[in-house]
């Protein structure tokens, strides 16, 4: 039988398998664990999709549009969750909403783990998890209300992040796997005193995903490498793929009983890259904990390095057979607990790939898009997770709300002309992202700048405008107005500036 709720003025049914009524807490209320189905009324209405990992497409699309989803199968196993993508049905991890055509705003999220999944038509919003355990929280209002409600929820059950990166250098959209220690040597040097807080190495520097000791690139090895970055005044970051290995490296060969397995006996494959099908680590194995806890304390307390990217860590939670029988979700939570505990609290730990709900309390920050590119958007591809400027503008537009739980990384932003393809006006849109999250990364070698473009980007680094957000895509900065609705515009792609 339908109970019929009111919030913030209107009348909903509601339909739940929890025995629990509805408890009211500020801003909507909580419904018990279970499956649960509300008769919205809201008719063709926006519907707000959330990824399942960092590049997995976010975004509002009318409920009589497509789906916003990854068609490609292939991809779709790299950057979203495959069990329950469906084409003929809108659908969400962890929350979803509605907007009606008064512009208020229907929201139903999971308040903890459990592979929490919604799903939407014109008539019902509905929301179940592969495990149930976790309540849910409703609520209507303005945007602003019920996501701000709902942050304030999941910051009280799981956890919320304080700490800042500062300004980022990263290695990877100026050399991507082709670093050196050589070049790196020159380019800590040249950013010395320019107003970064952290030189971050990334893919490259290792012998192989999944073997995590230098290559021959580096051969003063990383500890050095640490070293010559903090001697510069900067923090020393490092990327790693701690959950995956790949199937030529010699932690894969050597301990094949560490590989998360599928029912059949065979490796997951938990995503495509570097040429190949990257294996899960079953994250609850004894050894697979051993292995990270051996790892994370070289590589922070031995090496030096504070500042950790760790990538592609939606593969701890890819659908397997687990050593312990653990929840998918849950054992990719105790993994990152794991981490932090051996890292420890000063550490910053970015997630990349990573999923929000098992991931808050744990990480600092989390990319919020797919990677970004010197071109805004690529003509051989639609999908919605490939790596461009605009995929990754759009899909940070839409996870801002995450903000008082986490940093949200936006990705680099260019001030280089060099090999980049990106227009005064979508460079801008960069920027002014990444000055809105608070989370300045930029991957710029000096030398590749010219004295105008160096100078910008310092001058850049030293701001820190007042933010205030006046509509969903509309800001100001220092009283600035930026209005990114024309980014999102499929018929503006190509400003010109």
């Amino acid at each position: 039988m339908p109970l019929l709720v009111d919030l913030a003025g209107r009348t909903f049914a509601v339909e739940q398998t929890g025995a629990q009524p509805p408890e009211p807490v500020t801003g909507g209320l909580i419904l018990p664990p279970g499956r649960v189905a509300v008769l919205h009324g809201l008719a063709d209405a926006l519907f707000y999709r959330h990824g399942q990992n960092s590049w997995s497409p976010c975004g509002w699309r009318r409920l009589s549009e497509d789906p916003l989803r990854i068609a490609d199968p292939g991809r779709r196993l790299t950057a979203d969750d495959t069990v329950w993508d469906d084409p003929h049905r809108h659908h969400s991890s962890a929350v979803a909403a509605l907007q009606g055509p008064d512009g208020r705003v229907l929201l139903l999220g999971s308040l903890g783990l459990g592979t929490p999944r919604l799903a939407a038509d014109r008539d019902t919003l509905v929301g179940w998890c592969e495990v149930d355990g976790a309540p849910w929280f409703l609520a209507y209002g303005t945007e602003a209300e019920v996501f701000g409600h709902y942050t304030a929820q999941l910051a009280e059950r799981l956890g919320s992040a304080d700490q800042r990166a500062g300004n980022v250098w990263c290695t990877w959209y100026a050399y991507y796997e082709g670093i050196t220690e050589e070049a790196l040597a020159k380019d800590v040097a040249a950013l010395t005193g320019l107003g970064f807080d952290v030189v971050q190495v990334d893919d490259g520097w290792e012998r192989a995903v999944g073997d995590w000791a230098a290559n021959e690139k580096f051969p003063s090895g990383m500890r050095a490498l640490a070293e010559r970055i903090s001697a510069a005044g900067m923090r020393p970051g490092l990327w790693l793929a701690p959950f995956i290995v790949l199937p030529t490296s010699e932690t894969a060969r050597e301990h094949p009983e560490w590989l998360l397995r599928d029912e059949a006996g065979e490796p997951v494959v938990a995503g495509n890259n570097w040429g190949v099908g990257y294996w899960a680590l079953d994250l609850t194995h004894p050894g697979v904990q051993e292995h990270l806890t051996e790892m994370i304390h070289r590589v922070v307390h031995e090496w030096g390095f504070t500042y950790l990217k760790l990538d592609f860590i939606n593969a701890g939670a890819v659908p397997g057979v687990r050593a312990s029988g653990a929840p998918r979700e849950q054992a990719y939570r105790d993994a990152l607990a794991l981490i932090r505990r051996v890292a420890g609290p000063g550490a910053y730990l970015l997630g990349s790939g990573g999923l929000l709900l098992p991931s808050l309390g744990l990480v600092d920050g989390m990319r919020s898009g797919p990677d970004v590119a010197p071109l805004w958007t690529n003509y051989a591809t639609n999908d919605p997770s490939d790596a461009m400027a605009y995929n990754a503008v759009v899909n940070t537009l839409h996870r801002l709300w995450q903000a008082p739980l986490l940093q949200v990384d936006p990705d680099i932003v260019y001030f280089r002309s060099r090999l980049n393809l990106l227009t005064e006006t979508q460079l801008g849109w960069l920027q002014d992202l990444a000055a809105i999250c608070g989370f300045k990364a930029i991957s710029d070698p000096p030398s590749w700048l010219t004295p105008d473009e160096l100078g910008r980007m310092i001058a850049y680094l030293g701001q820190d405008p007042e933010i205030v957000q006046e509509g969903r895509y509309r800001f100001s900065l220092d009283g600035r107005p930026v209005d990114f609705t024309a980014a999102l515009n499929p018929d503006q792609r190509y400003p010109i500036s």
